[in-house]
C-alpha cells in the first residue's frame, strides 16, 4: 500500500492567497500553534492532543488540550481543558474511551487529572508532592506509572527529607564525571518510576517504586519520554529503558530494556543485557505476546542504525525485523491486530511513515512528502501529524488508501502569507556518491530578479536538512527575507544509508566539506535566480563546527558567516563536553589524550592564522554540549585578527533558542549580520 501526498496536499489549506499577500517572519513563527501528543479513543471517534500557544508577554509556551470528533463529516477542533494561565498536556484515553487522563499544573503543583471526552469539569487524581516528569495509565485502568526526579533507592514518590546545614556554602561537590548534562547541574536525583493505584476515587498515595537497585534515569535525559516505557496488555509488568549510572555514564550509550513487575516485589530482569549498543522504545504487542524496540550495534555510536526488533516474551528469542532494511527506525507503534507496526525513518530528505510486517519484516511506505510523526493506530486507520519546509504541523488520517487532513491549526494565522518554493537537487558529491539538497526560493520573485544566497549548514553531524518545519532554523524565513536559502545533505546525514552516516567519522572536515563546496557550485549553476557572488554561510552546532572550519579553509567564498555554537577547539572541547561518548566516537574512539592527533586533524583553531570573513558568534550560557567558552575563544580569535565579528551571548538558552524573544531578537541579529554584508 502506498499513499502519495503531493506537494499540493501537504501546503497550507489556507484559501487563495490574495494578491496583496506578504513573506513569512519570524514574528509569524513564534506565534503560531504547535500542536503534540495526539492520541485517539478505542473506538476511533475521538482524536485528542497538546496545543502550545505563544505568551509572548511572559516570554513562554501555554499549553491546552484539544478534542476532534473523527465521526463528524467537517468537525472542527473544540477546546477541551483550556483555564488561563494552566498548561494541560500529555492526554491519555482509558482503555474504554470515555475519559481523559492528562498532566496540569494548576493550582501550582503539577497533578494527574482526568476529564470525560464529552467535557465537564476536570478531575484532580493524585496528591503527591516533589513533582513529577510523565505517567502512563496502564491498559486495564487500574493502576498509574509516574517518573519523576527523587534520589535514587527512593521507596516513593514522597520527597526525601533532607536536613539543610545553615551554615553550608553554596558550592556543588561531585566525585565522578557526568556532573552536567544538556543545560542542568547534576543534583543528585535520578528520573524513577513509580506505581500508583488507580480507584473511583483517584489516585491516592506517594506509590511504589519499580526499579529495585538501578541506578539511572528512565526516560533518559534530557529529552526522553512515554516512548521509552510500557505497560504489558495485562497491567503486570512495566518495560522500561534505562542507561545504569557509574564512572562510565559520560563514554557510554548502552541504554537496556527492562522488565519490571507493576507491584515491584521483585528485582527488573535486563532483557538486552547481551548487546552493548542502545536499546529503546520498548512497545508491547497487543496480545502481550511480543516485545518490539530498536538496537543499535556499535557501543558509544549514538548514530548507529535503529534495527526494528521483536522479542518473544515467552521464550526470549529475539528476530531482527528490519536488519536488511537500511534505515534507522526512529518511532514505533502496533497495529491493533499485532500484524504490522508502523514506524518512521529518514529517507532522502523526507521522513515518512512505513507499514512492517510483524511476521516477515517487510517493509512498505505509506507516505511521501513532509515529516510524520505521532504516528498512533486507529479502529480507523493510522492518524499521524505530518510538517513540511512551508507547513507546520497538523493532523492526518490514513484510512486504506485514502488520506485526509483532520486539522489546519494555524490556517488563520497563516491566511495571507505567501510561502516560498522549495526545489530539490542532487550532484556527484565526495567519493562519487549521490549527494542532495534543496533550493529554497523567495515567493514572488521576478523572473529575471537574483537574490544573495543564505548557505545553511545543518547540525547533528549526523541529522538532515530535510523536508520538515523549524521553530529555530526556519528556511522559510530565510527566503521571506529575500534570501535564496541552499542546504546540502553531506557525508554523516541520515536517511541514505548507514554507510553514509558512518563516513563522517574521522572525516569531519574532509568529505563534509568537499560535499558543501561542490553542492554549493551546483546550487548556484542550476538555479539562475541565486546569486552566487553574494553569498553567506551559517550553521549551528556540526554546522557551526563547519563555519570555523570554513574560516580557514575556504577564506574567500563568502561575504558572511554566521556560526551559532560550533566546536573552535576540539582539544578543549574534547575535556568540556558533557557526552564524551560522541566527541570521542566521531575522533576514531579514543580520548584526546590517547589519540591527539585525530583530533587535531580537523580541529579550526590550527587554521585561525587563515581566517578572514566576518563572522557573528551566537552561544549559550546554558550549553553544555558546545560550551559557550568555544563561542568566546572563536571570537576572540576574530577580535585578535581584527576581523570584523559581533558575539551575542543568551544567558538563559541552551544549545538552542528556546524563548520566543530570544528567537525574535536572534533572527534580528542573523539577518542584519547578513544583510549588512550581501548590502540588501
Amino acid at each position: 500500500m502506498k499513499i502519495i501526498l503531493s506537494a499540493s496536499v501537504i501546503a497550507l489549506a489556507a484559501a487563495a492567497v490574495p494578491a496583496a499577500a506578504r513573506q513569512l517572519t519570524i514574528d509569524d513563527v513564534t506565534m503560531l500553534s504547535r500542536v503534540s501528543s495526539p492520541d485517539v479513543s478505542s473506538d476511533g471517534r475521538w482524536l485528542v492532543w497538546q496545543q502550545r500557544e505563544t505568551d509572548l508577554a511572559a516570554d513562554r509556551g501555554r499549553f491546552d488540550l484539544w478534542r476532534l470528533d473523527l465521526n463528524k463529516k467537517n468537525a472542527k477542533p473544540e477546546k477541551l481543558a483550556a483555564e488561563a494561565d494552566v498548561n494541560e498536556t500529555a492526554p491519555q484515553f482509558s482503555a474504554d474511551g470515555t475519559t481523559i487522563y492528562f498532566q496540569s499544573d494548576k493550582g501550582g503543583d503539577d497533578a494527574i487529572w482526568s476529564i470525560a471526552v464529552g467535557g465537564g469539569e476536570p478531575r484532580k487524581l493524585t496528591g503527591f508532592q516533589g513533582g513529577f516528569g510523565g505517567f502512563k495509565v496502564a491498559p486495564t485502568g487500574d493502576k498509574i506509572l509516574v517518573w519523576a526526579d527523587r534520589r535514587p533507592g527512593a521507596p516513593s514518590l514522597a520527597p526525601a527529607m533532607v536536613k539543610k546545614d545553615p551554615n553550608a556554602g553554596a558550592a556543588r561537590t561531585y566525585d565522578q564525571m557526568f556532573v552536567r548534562h544538556w543545560d542542568t547541574w547534576a543534583d543528585g536525583t535520578r528520573s524513577q518510576l513509580f506505581v500508583l493505584p488507580l480507584t473511583a476515587d483517584g489516585a491516592p498515595g506517594d506509590g511504589t517504586a519499580i526499579e529495585g537497585t538501578l541506578v539511572g534515569d528512565t526516560p533518559s535525559k534530557p529529552y526522553g519520554g512515554g516512548e521509552e516505557v510500557a505497560w504489558s496488555p495485562d497491567g503486570k509488568t512495566v518495560y522500561f529503558a534505562l542507561r545504569e549510572a557509574g564512572r562510565t555514564e559520560p563514554l557510554s550509550t548502552n541504554l537496556d530494556i527492562f522488565a519490571a513487575p507493576a507491584d515491584g516485589s521483585t528485582a527488573p530482569v535486563n532483557l538486552t543485557d547481551a548487546n552493548d549498543g542502545m536499546d529503546n522504545l520498548p512497545n508491547v504487542s497487543p496480545d502481550g505476546r511480543s516485545l518490539a524496540y530498536f538496537a543499535m550495534k556499535r557501543p558509544k555510536y549514538e548514530a548507529d542504525r535503529q534495527v526494528l526488533m521483536l522479542r518473544d516474551l515467552a521464550t526470549g528469542q529475539t528476530r531482527a525485523l528490519t536488519e536488511s532494511w537500511d534505515r534507522s527506525v526512529g518511532s514505533i507503534a502496533w497495529a491493533a491486530n499485532g500484524k504490522t507496526l508502523y514506524v518512521t525513518a529518514d529517507d532522502t530528505q523526507e521522513t515518512p511513515a512505513f507499514a512492517v510486517d510483524a511476521a516477515t519484516g517487510k517493509v512498505t511506505r505509506l507516505t511521501q512528502l513532509g515529516h510524520v510523526s505521532g504516528v498512533v493506530p486507529t479502529a480507523k486507520g493510522i492518524v499521524f501529524a505530518l510538517n513540511s519546509l512551508t507547513a507546520p504541523d497538523d493532523f492526518w488520517l490514513l484510512s486504506g488508501r485514502k488520506t485526509t487532513r483532520l486539522t489546519s491549526v494555524n490556517a488563520g494565522k497563516l491566511a495571507g502569507i505567501d510561502m516560498p518554493a522549495v526545489t530539490r537537487f542532487s550532484f556527484t558529491g565526495a567519493n562519487n556518491d549521490t549527494v542532495w539538497g534543496y533550493a529554497v526560493k523567495p515567493a514572488g520573485l521576478a523572473a529575471d530578479a537574483k537574490v544573495p544566497v543564505a548557505f545553511m549548514v545543518h547540525g547533528g553531524p549526523q541529522g538532515s536538512s530535510n523536508n520538515s518545519w523549524s521553530y529555530r532554523w526556519n528556511p522559510a524565513v530565510f527566503a521571506g527575507a529575500g534570501y535564496g536559502l541552499v542546504a546540502v545533505d553531506f557525508h554523516g546525514s541520515t536517511g541514505y544509508g548507514q554507510g553514509f552516516t558512518d563516513a563522517i567519522r574521522n572525516n569531519w572536515g574532509g568529505w563534509p566539506l568537499e560535499d558543501l563546496q561542490k553542492g554549493l557550485a551546483a546550487a548556484t549553476t542550476k538555479f539562475g535566480w541565486l546569486d552566487g557572488d553574494n553569498a553567506c554561510a551559517l550553521g549551528a552546532s556540526y554546522g557551526g563546527y563547519m563555519m570555523n572550519w570554513i574560516e580557514g579553509q575556504w577564506p574567500d567564498r563568502f561575504k558572511c558567516i554566521v556560526q551559532h555554537d560550533g566546536v573552535f577547539d576540539a582539544r578543549a572541547m574534547a575535556y568540556e563536553t558533557e557526552e564524551l561518548w560522541f566527541d570521542e566516537w566521531e575522533h576514531g574512539g579514543k580520548a584526546y589524550f590517547e589519540d591527539p592527533a585525530a583530533y587535531e586533524k580537523w580541529n579550526p583553531v590550527n587554521y585561525v592564522d587563515k581566517w578572514k570573513t566576518p563572522m557573528l558568534v551566537i552561544t549559550g550560557e546554558k550549553d553544555f554540549r558546545i560550551p559557550y567558552t568555544q563561542g568566546l575563544a572563536a571570537f576572540t580569535a576574530l577580535q585578535r585578527r581584527e576581523i570584523p565579528s559581533r558575539l551575542v551571548v543568551n544567558p538563559n538558552e541552551n544549545h538552542w533558542v528556546l524563548k520566543p524573544k530570544n528567537s525574535r531578537q536572534w533572527y534580528g541579529e542573523v539577518l542584519g549580520w547578513m544583510d549588512k554584508y550581501t548590502a540588501k
